[in-house]
C-alpha cells in the first residue's frame, strides 16, 4: 500500500476513539454482536480527495481469534463499525488495497481492538493498522486475542482525465472521429464535386522499340 494514502488517512484516525459507545457490562452474547451508535469514522473531509471508493462504503473482512478455546469468526465489517466477540470489541475506522495495476498488491486495515479485563473494564490493547500481505509490520499483542485484516473491497477508477479511449479501428476516439469527418461513405457522390477523372490509355510504344526487339 502506497505510503501516502496511509499518511493521508492516518492523522484523522487519531482523532477518533476518544468517545466510543461501550456495552453494558451484563451482556454476556459471544456475538459478534453489532454495537449500536458506535462512533463512526467522522473526518471523511479529510479524506476526500483519495481515489476509488468512498471511505464509507468500503468493506473489510477481519478475522479475530480467541487463544484460549482456538475458535476464530470472520468479521463483515464497514469503516466506523464496531462488532464485540465475548469480550472483545473489534472497529474498523479505515481500510486500503492497491490499484490493480500496482505491481506489489497490499491490503490493510486501520483496527481498535478494545478488551474487557477481569474487573469488568474495558482497556485499548490495539490501534493501528493492520496488513494482509505482510502481518510483521504491526502485530496485536495480546495474551488472548489475535487480529488480522483479511480483505478490504473497494473499487478504482478506470479511467482519469489524461486516459486516451481506443475506437473501434484500434485508434483513439480522436484520430478515428477526424478521419470520419473527411472520408465519404462508400459509394455516395457529391452534385457539387466533381467525379474523379477516368484513367488515361498507355501510349502505343514507340516503333524503333519493335524493331530493336527483332534483332
Amino acid at each position: 500500500m502506497k505510503i501516502q494514502l496511509v499518511g493521508a488517512v492516518l492523522p484523522a484516525l487519531f482523532l477518533v476513539g476518544c468517545n466510543d459507545q461501550l456495552p453494558s457490562d451484563n451482556q454476556t452474547n459471544e456475538g459478534p454482536v453489532r454495537i449500536e451508535n458506535a462512533a463512526g469514522f467522522t473526518n471523511h473531509d479529510q479524506i476526500a480527495g483519495l481515489p476509488g471508493t468512498p471511505m464509507a462504503e468500503r468493506e473489510a473482512v477481519i478475522g479475530i481469534l480467541n487463544k484460549r478455546n482456538g475458535l476464530t469468526r470472520d468479521l463483515n465489517m464497514k469503516p466506523g463499525e464496531a462488532l464485540r466477540v465475548g469480550k472483545a470489541i473489534v472497529r474498523l475506522r479505515a481500510c486500503e488495497a492497491t490499484a490493480p495495476w500496482e505491481e506489489v498488491p497490499e491490503t490493510g486495515a486501520f483496527v481498535q481492538l478494545d478488551v474487557q479485563g477481569n474487573d469488568k473494564k474495558w482497556r485499548r490493547a490495539f490501534s493501528g493498522w493492520l496488513f494482509k500481505e505482510r502481518p510483521e509490520r504491526n502485530v496485536v499483542q495480546h495474551e488472548i486475542y489475535d487480529v488480522w485484516v483479511k480483505s478490504c473491497t473497494m473499487n478504482w477508477p478506470d479511467a482519469g482525465p489524461d486516459t486516451l479511449k481506443v475506437g473501434k479501428s484500434g485508434g483513439t476516439s480522436g484520430a478515428s472521429e477526424s478521419s470520419a469527418e473527411k472520408l465519404p461513405a462508400e459509394g455516395s457522390t457529391d452534385a457539387n464535386e466533381a467525379p474523379p477523372a477516368a484513367p488515361t490509355a498507355a501510349a502505343p510504344a514507340p516503333a524503333n522499340a519493335e524493331s530493336s526487339n527483332d534483332r
